[in-house]
């Protein structure tokens, strides 16, 4: 399945309205749940429809001469999207893959230890290959990439961003 402008489009205005991401898939048809959820982190789609804001009723009961108060959600309540801030000023943009010594480019048969192996291009196609560029012993990434691949780590409940990649925080993908 292909993610055309259109179920782009639809998918972006389904997710402003509030709807989940089950609903969404069986509107879009052809796709998982979990599709609409990755394409719509991809899309950076984060903020969602705040829920209506509750009406406060009093009640008043024969028991009781304090009133009391019940929550009900109006029926039809506008939803508004809410902005979500992000997390990290954007990465720079990936580097070209780096030619080798005798020209080619670093591909699954070539690549060694001490070459990035930032996958660059479409693996199904002959064009794929791998940036190549030098390494860190023990990095699987040259450093452009690896300011891509390892983002900073934010605690939970914290209002504040963490600042800077956390080099004892990395794990090896590889």
């Amino acid at each position: 399945m292909a993610w055309t402008d259109d179920r782009v489009a639809t998918l972006t205005k389904l997710w402003a309205d509030g709807l989940s991401a089950s609903q969404i898939a069986k509107q879009l048809g052809g796709v998982t749940r979990n599709a609409v959820i990755g394409k719509v982190h991809r899309l950076g789609l984060s903020g969602r429809a705040k829920p209506s804001n509750p009406k406060r009723k009093t009640v008043t009961t024969a028991k009781s001469t304090k009133p009391q108060i019940k929550t009900t959600r109006a029926p039809s309540a506008p939803r508004t999207p809410r902005i979500v801030a992000a997390a990290a000023p954007p990465a720079p943009p990936p580097l070209d893959a780096k030619p080798m010594a005798n020209g080619e480019f670093a591909t699954i048969l070539t690549i060694t230890d001490h070459m990035c192996k930032w996958p660059i291009g479409d693996p199904g196609k002959s064009d794929f290959r791998f940036c190549g560029r030098k390494t860190d012993p023990e990095e699987p990434y040259c450093v452009p990439h690896s300011q891509v691949a390892y983002q900073p780590s934010r605690r939970r409940g914290s209002s504040q961003k963490a600042i800077g990649p956390n080099p004892t925080s990395r794990k090896r993908l590889m």
